[in-house]
């Protein structure tokens, strides 16, 4: 199986696999980013790395586990003539608990200043640490389901599968810190994460309904919304030092 993998195509399977997982992988980069956002500095490095190694093993996981992936696109019950699976209900579920924690993270920034660095105290930092890290794995799963099964829709070979997984996170660790910085120095910015997440969670339940709904369209509207502010941003701050210059 080993040799298998030094074809010329598995080498273009593994690459193109790689990429997919890496652009499937954006909206859980941008959901690590904001909830590490709310740990102390000094956690912030390590809460990424621990939640995209997070994400690596659940994917792997899944991998792993392509019988029981296959079977959960059984209908289960049925609703208004649409048979609802059990892959269905995890990305209903999933596209509700994004709403909602898109929703709350919205509202306190707004209520509260967003720039207090959380307590300082050992045992409430460790608590906050770890309930991060669940709330990670909880959406690491729902996010991870369709590129898996996408995943076994492409490739045959597992090894394959599991490297594209390992060489997509790798990349991912790199580029999140510079994402997780960005938007946490841009408070617009990190307004726009928050509804491009709950966009993506009303993707996750319009597909778990049998509406599909293509990513496409909320990634073009995000990226259009991210250009613009990119441009107000840059702006912003040409007029400030123009105005330190004349000061």
């Amino acid at each position: 199986m080993l040799e298998s993998l030094f074809t010329l195509e598995a080498l273009v399977a593994l690459a193109t696999l790689t990429a997919l997982e890496i652009v499937l992988g954006i909206d859980n980069i941008i959901f690590i980013a904001i909830l590490v956002g709310r740990l102390p500095a000094h956690q912030r490095d390590k809460g990424r790395i621990f939640g995209l190694a997070l994400a690596m093993l659940t994917r792997i996981m899944l991998l792993l586990s392509l019988f029981w992936i296959m079977k959960l696109t059984t209908p289960l019950f049925t609703i208004l003539e649409q048979g609802i699976s059990g892959r269905d209900l995890i990305l209903i579920l999933g596209g509700l608990f994004l709403i909602a924690k898109s929703t709350t993270e919205i509202h306190n920034d707004i209520e509260h200043d967003g720039g207090e660095e959380p307590s300082d105290i050992t045992g409430s930092n460790r608590r906050g640490f770890f309930n991060i890290l669940i709330q990670i794995a909880i959406l690491d799963i729902v996010f991870s389901l369709d590129s898996v099964i996408t995943a076994v829709g492409m490739v045959n070979n597992i090894l394959i599968m599991i490297l594209a997984v390992v060489l997509a996170v790798i990349v991912m660790m790199f580029a999140s810190k510079s994402i997780s910085d960005f938007v946490d120095n841009n408070p617009t910015i990190k307004m726009l994460a928050l509804s491009f997440l709950i966009l993506v969670g009303v993707t996750l339940i319009g597909e778990g309904l049998g509406l599909h709904i293509s990513k496409a369209y909320v990634y073009f509207a995000m990226a259009f919304s991210l250009a613009v502010e990119s441009i107000n941003i840059y702006s912003r701050k040409k007029k400030s030092k123009r105005v330190h210059k004349e000061v």
